[in-house]
């Protein structure tokens, strides 16, 4: 299977070792098309970027596609759902500037509210012990994400249940309605084969990204390509395979 893109890395703006310039020659040299660099949102706690850092990052992005032309440079984010809404800790105007969104639940996030933050944070580690939180856990996070995906255009959820527990099946539904890929996280090793299998029932897109967090694994999707391909993907499923894009 041939992936000529990798949307999901990320620099010392977060919480990468490397710079955005090592990233690209780390794509170079994987021989990639195509490379992301996808830094949290501020809502990440102790992690995240600084808004104005996505100006900075901007123009960092636009000076390298004059230095390294066989490749297309993109400017992403991973925004995290902060809200039962699914409201996203990066306003629209800079959304609006990005090449691509991609928005994720994490567990340990500045939330929109104390209400939010009790639902999402506190509810999400009861529930690992407390098993009558269970269903009303796995359905809260899934309805912060179908709604952050009917009011954003995101191109691509991360790593969906990973750390808070997801309905699959309904955010499959809600993913195919508004053209949002789920993302088959080669770092993590996330999705599972199991939950690949239901979403593509539905007809769902897919992106395998490698959530680098050094240089060195930019491009690194071999566990994310060993999951799509037991879970019986092709390369027509997956976003950033098939063709060779230049």
């Amino acid at each position: 299977m041939n992936l000529w893109a990798d949307f999901h890395t990320h620099t010392r703006y977060s919480h990468g070792t490397g710079t955005v310039r090592q990233n690209v020659e780390a794509a170079v040299k994987k021989g990639l098309s195509a490379i992301g660099i996808s830094e949290h949102g501020p809502a990440n706690i102790g992690i995240g970027t600084v808004l104005d850092d996505f100006a900075r990052m901007r123009d960092e992005v636009e000076h390298l596609k004059g230095i390294y032309t066989g490749i297309s440079i993109l400017l992403g984010c991973e925004a995290n759902i902060i809200s039962l809404d699914g409201d996203l800790d990066i306003p629209e105007k800079v959304l609006n500037e990005l090449d691509y969104v991609m928005a994720g639940l994490h567990p340990m996030v500045w939330t929109e509210s104390l209400r939010d933050g009790y639902h999402l944070l506190v509810e999400n580690m009861l529930q690992r012990h407390v098993e009558s939180l269970k269903e009303k856990v796995l359905r809260q996070n899934t309805i912060a994400l179908m709604r952050a995906i009917e009011n954003h255009k995101i191109a691509i959820i991360t790593h969906p249940g990973l750390h808070l527990p997801v309905d699959t099946a309904s955010l499959a539904l809600a993913a195919v309605k508004c053209g949002t890929a789920l993302e088959i996280n080669a770092g993590h090793g996330y999705m599972t084969v199991e939950y690949v299998k239901i979403a593509k029932s539905y007809g769902v897109k897919f992106a395998i990204g490698s959530d680098a967090h050094r240089p060195a694994d930019v491009g690194d999707l071999r566990r994310g390509i060993e999951i799509a391909e037991k879970a019986g993907l092709t390369e027509d499923d997956i976003i950033n395979a098939a063709e060779i894009r230049r």
